[in-house]
């Protein structure tokens, strides 16, 4: 069972930018573009407590060992949390060559040679998510960090600012926070860890019991409980929700719990089951003590304890035995060369289920002092989130205070349960959930689903707003689940912004399939997959049901993959229209979204402006209602002549344009004659923006031609060119034959001011 954990899982590179992303084999993690060989590259490894990422570090170890990536010669692996206390310091010497491993002989020639060859050195910094907060971000560093006794910001500050072993390769593991991106300003590669699909969820679960008689029955189980189902998309997670399944069957049961606080309940009930002799006190008093602890070190952003902190022998040893605890090895201290000894939590999510067991069973809190522990807070507090799934244990557990095993844990009669209870729906009650932000919306909805109330679901079903956007937010799978299960109570109709999202095509299938929801948003490729999905498995109802609840309008492409994926809706829409037509033998309008899509903006940038530009036009004849295209970009697409030609072959199929805004394109007089030939056939162009590009006096006068000819243009705006005085004149000179034109925009620099001063008293509708 230990070697599942090691099960290949997909990486995905991507950043806080939004960049394309695209699978990521693990022989693929080092490969730096070229031009940076001798420089430190900076790779930092994403992912959630739980979902592999030290278990990739490991096999990246193993697989180094076995021969791959030989470019290095020498791999550092560390700890964090071993090497992270404030109070310890190390020589970089010293934490390479002792810490990690001591040669048995020549220390001083191998660390001359790391000095000497950094290229060669990978160093990696597992659980990078000690630098969490911005106070203790690395600053400064030593002056001689190679001699000097340092604390492990100062030496992670100067290979992060490539001051020591310039030209190593570092590799960092973080869970998903902006913040870290404070610490390390220059990042090479960002690659992130994205947990199971559902056929490894699949495949985990007969993994995990294959050999065993229940191997057909826990699958069909744990599927059964979709819930459940979709937290195993964390490897962890997995590992939890297999066990207990195996518990249950092998007690003859067929019912797993439904929401994470029970099934946590019941792992520890598997563990320590109730008994009715003089143990049940001690064990009351040891788990009490096992809670107190997991609260003490979350708060401090910790996880381990020396053995000389903890109570007792006896509880470690308690601790160890039912598998709380894991042996833990703190770093040598620099003085006295001895190790020290503790223990560690032996999974987050048991600190996380232990913390705020805590909250409920200590008699310091209050009742009205559990609320500040959830991730409500208003703007001005800071929500608790390193122990971020506390929340979600506390609404749980106050509303299991009648399970019979919780009740064997604490000391609480009834009406001071109750009594909690009504303390957080009354905190509920008084939250403004139509002002969320996406993030607390989802948190407050998870501890809603814990809590299984019918009261609390309703509540919060009358209080969302129609609107609800997602756009950038991660949705994993638990996410999408426990969304669908309030939006399919309500009575409302929703409108769903899923862009950028990361979610799976099951978690887009259920969503969208939700009668309530009337309209949708969803990147591009998410969608096309999830129509070819349903295309392929002939559920040809809730395909176009979908299609037609899907909105495009307004789509602004951004990178090359926005214009691929525009271009692939196109050809789907082609494909569902053949497909229609075979199934009903009646003829399709296409995908509604293409058809009605009126606003598109291009703002891909210089280098691939033009590319991605020929590539969008090839597609412009399948939007009938595009009314405005916008290929004004602050860093400038520079679609240039060529971009202009090609755009101008296609204006007799663009009928409904009204506004064309080709600002900073560095168009000269080439392309404004290509440009104004084609111009009349664009019959509803109002407004044409040429804004700061090199048209000269003869593009000017090609322009001045045609505008008699567009009886539909109301402004032109021409500004910021290289007209003079002449070209100037000619413009004026056509005004005067369109009174149609409402507003000429012309000052250039090269036009003489008292020139376009004495042209504007001619013409009031020039502007300066």
């Amino acid at each position: 069972k230990n070697s599942i954990k090691a099960m290949e899982k997909e990486l995905v590179t991507c950043s806080l930018q939004g960049k394309e992303k695209t699978a990521l084999k693990r022989s693929q993690i080092f490969q730096i573009p070229r031009g940076k060989e001798l420089e430190t590259k900076v790779i930092v490894v994403l992912g959630k407590a739980g979902m592999g990422k030290s278990i990739l570090v490991q096999k990246i170890c193993q697989d180094w060992s076995n021969g791959e990536f030989s470019q290095f010669k020498f791999v550092f692996w560390f700890d964090y949390k071993q090497i992270s206390s404030p109070e310890k310091q190390y020589r970089l010497r010293d934490l390479l060559l002792e810490f990690f491993v001591k040669p048995q002989v020549g220390s001083k020639e191998i660390f001359e040679y790391i000095l000497q060859n950094p290229a060669k050195v990978l160093l990696i910094f597992d659980g990078f998510d000690g630098l969490h907060d911005h106070e203790n971000s690395p600053r400064g560093s030593a002056n001689q960090p190679e001699k000097d006794l340092c604390s492990i910001k100062e030496i992670l500050s100067g290979l992060i600012q490539k001051k020591i072993l310039g030209g190593c390769t570092l590799l960092l593991t973080a869970r998903p926070k902006d913040k870290v991106y404070q610490c390390v300003s220059k990042v090479d590669k960002t690659i992130e860890i994205v947990g199971f699909s559902p056929q490894q969820r699949e495949l985990y679960v007969t993994k995990y019991f294959e050999g065993s008689p229940y191997c057909d029955d826990a699958l069909k189980l744990v599927k059964e409980h979709e819930y459940l189902f979709s937290h195993c998309y964390s490897p962890v997670m997995c590992r939890f929700v297999c066990f207990l399944c195996e518990a249950v069957l092998e007690m003859g049961d067929k019912r797993l719990p439904s929401t994470l606080t029970a099934v946590f309940l019941k792992f520890v009930q598997q563990k320590i089951p109730m008994q009715k002799d003089v143990t049940v006190m001690q064990n009351q008093e040891s788990l009490a003590t096992l809670a107190r602890i997991a609260w003490c070190l979350g708060e401090k952003h910790q996880s381990a304890m020396k053995s000389d902190l903890l109570p007792s022998k006896e509880f470690k040893e308690f601790a160890l035995k039912y598998g709380f605890f894991l042996p833990f090895a703190f770093p040598k201290l620099s003085d006295t060369g001895q190790e020290e000894f503790g223990s560690t939590f032996s999974d987050f999510v048991i600190q996380n289920f232990f913390g705020a067991l805590h909250l409920l069973l200590a008699e310091e809190m209050k009742d009205k002092s559990l609320t500040k522990y959830l991730s409500f807070p208003s703007k001005k507090k800071k929500p608790f989130n390193w122990l971020d799934l506390v929340p979600r244990f506390l609404a749980g557990l106050l509303f299991l205070q009648d399970d019979p095993y919780f009740c064997s844990l604490s000391n609480e009669d009834a009406k001071q349960s109750t009594k909690k209870q009504k303390t957080l729906l009354k905190y509920i009650g008084r939250l403004q959930i139509n002002e969320f932000c996406p993030e607390r919306l989802l948190e407050l909805l998870h501890c809603i689903y814990e809590t299984q109330s019918n009261d609390l679901f309703q509540h919060v079903t009358l209080k969302l707003k129609p609107d609800l956007s997602f756009l950038g937010v991660v949705l994993t799978p638990p996410d999408v689940h426990v969304l669908r299960s309030v939006l399919e109570r309500s009575r409302k109709e929703f409108a769903l912004d899923l862009r950028n999202t990361s979610i799976d095509i099951q978690g887009l299938k259920y969503l969208v399939g939700l009668k309530n929801v009337a309209s949708f948003r969803a990147s591009l490729g998410d969608t096309v997959r999830l129509w070819e999905s349903l295309k392929r498995t002939k559920d040809y109802k809730l395909l176009k049901a979908s299609t037609e609840k899907f909105i495009l309008d307004p789509f602004k492409a951004k990178t090359m993959k926005d214009v691929r994926d525009l271009s692939d809706l196109v050809e789907m829409q082609e494909k569902m229209i053949r497909c229609m037509q075979d199934v009903s033998g009646c003829s399709s309008c296409g995908i509604p979204a293409v058809k009605n899509l009126r606003k598109l903006e291009f703002a891909l940038g210089p280098v691939c402006g033009l590319q991605g530009f020929l590539k969008l036009v090839e597609i412009l004849a399948a939007f009938p209602s595009l009314q405005h295209l916008d290929l004004d970009a602050l860093s400038e697409n520079g679609i240039g002549d060529e971009g202009v030609k090609s755009l101008s072959e296609v204006f007799p199929t663009l009928t409904s344009l009204e506004t064309l805004n080709l600002s900073q394109n560095k168009i000269t007089d080439v392309g404004a004659e290509k440009l104004a030939t084609a111009l009349p056939s664009l019959s509803s162009l109002k407004t044409l923006s040429l804004y700061n590009n090199s048209i000269c006096d003869f593009g000017a006068e090609n322009l001045a031609k045609v505008l008699p000819a567009m009886a539909s243009l109301r402004v032109l705006d021409i500004q910021y060119n290289k007209i003079t005085g002449v070209g100037a004149q000619q413009l004026t000179d056509s005004l005067r034959k369109c009174p149609h034109i409402r507003n000429l925009v012309m000052w250039n620099p090269t036009i003489p001011y008292g020139v376009l001063e004495h042209l504007q008293q001619l013409d009031s509708r020039i502007s300066v």
